[in-house]
């Protein structure tokens, strides 16, 4: 039922709304005639609401800011009536392993795990209060199922996602009964502005390609939306995260994907596929 929120007239909240995902997923909003908040830290974000034309608006917000979300959620429902679709997609890296940079560490945590719990207690008890279709999409990351060594603190906010997305899931089922959803976007290598570094890798998928899996996913219903890219496959992928999900089975070492007593029967593993 929730993909009905998907629709000309409805509103669509989208958190990282001023580029890469975000902004490829506000654009489709506003090409199916949805009005379109976009919020997002950059100073440009009201003038490509502008630029993407229908009924876009811009609004400049930093979503680990509980008191500034919620007043800026009062303030959209106030102006622009109920939201429908709420997707909180922001997000920033760069956090650092276990001993490092506090500061980033408090950083990737306050947007990226907090940002994300922030609009949702903002704006999704009127969702539940309601009585038409909404959708819930959090942004999560194959970092924060498969661990990989180097930005922890990314791989941890984003583990937060995928737990609190599932939980959220469980509760408006238990609410609702499907009549708002939420769901777990869990790119592949996308070329967007926070990986973005000159032409864009063959490897990569563009942010639009993201977006029309997503539709494809919703549409079947799909809680964890998966995206593959132009280099790793689902079966590789679905591999990876059995692996990973082994390390506790089997009671290996931590992360034994890269461990140098492991990683050769790991690629033994993959060379199965």
């Amino acid at each position: 039922m929730g993909i009905e929120a998907i629709a000309p007239g409805k509103l669509a909240v989208v958190t990282g709304g001023a580029s890469g995902i975000g902004l490829a997923a506000a654009r489709h909003f506003v090409g199916v005639g949805m009005r379109v908040c976009l919020l997002d830290w950059s100073d440009n974000v009201a003038e490509l609401a502008t630029e993407l034309g229908g009924e876009a608006t811009g609004f400049r917000i930093d979503v680990s800011d509980r008191a500034a979300v919620e007043a800026l959620a009062a303030d959209i429902v106030s102006r622009f009536g109920p939201v429908s679709v709420l997707m909180n997609n922001a997000g920033v890296g760069r956090g650092g392993d276990a001993l490092s940079n506090p500061d980033g560490w408090a950083r990737v945590l306050g947007v990226n795990l907090f940002g994300v719990l922030h609009c949702v207690q903002a704006f999704v008890p009127a969702m539940v209060a309601g009585d038409a279709p909404g959708l819930v999409i959090n942004t999560g990351s194959k970092q924060g199922i498969t661990q990989p060594p180097g930005d922890t603190a990314y791989n941890v906010s984003k583990s937060g996602v995928k737990s609190l997305t599932e939980g959220l899931a469980h509760t408006l089922m238990q609410q609702t009964g499907g009549r708002v959803s939420a769901h777990l976007l869990i790119p592949g290598f996308t070329y967007t502005g926070l990986t973005a570094r000159g032409e864009k890798p063959a490897a990569a998928w563009t942010a639009e390609q993201v977006i029309d899996f997503m539709m494809e996913s919703l549409a079947r219903g799909d809680f964890y939306i998966l995206c593959p890219d132009n280099d790793v496959t689902r079966v590789v992928d679905e591999r990876r995260i059995a692996w990973a999900a082994g390390d506790i089975i089997e009671n290996r070492p931590a992360l034994s994907r890269w461990h140098p007593d492991w990683e050769a029967r790991f690629a033994a593993y993959m060379a199965e596929t």
